[in-house]
């Protein structure tokens, strides 16, 4: 089973609010949807990135497998 990720876009006076439902953290804004689609495409990254790091700091050096997921 391959798992989709949900993109939420919200409409306020400013423009739109934008999050990912299945990635807490991964949210924005952006003045128009455009803009609030790219922007939430880079927050997804940044969060990702993040997690990244703080696992390896979690594993402290420790020898780990690694193999790629599909979910």
């Amino acid at each position: 089973m391959i798992t989709n990720l949900t993109a939420a876009f919200q409409k306020v006076p400013e423009g739109y609010i934008a999050f990912v439902e299945e990635l807490p953290g991964a949210n924005t804004q952006g003045t128009t949807l455009d803009e609030a689609r790219e922007n939430l495409h880079e927050a997804i990254q940044m969060v990702l990135e993040a997690n990244r790091l703080l696992a390896e700091e979690a594993i402290n050096g420790a020898e780990v497998i690694r193999e790629p997921i599909v979910a």
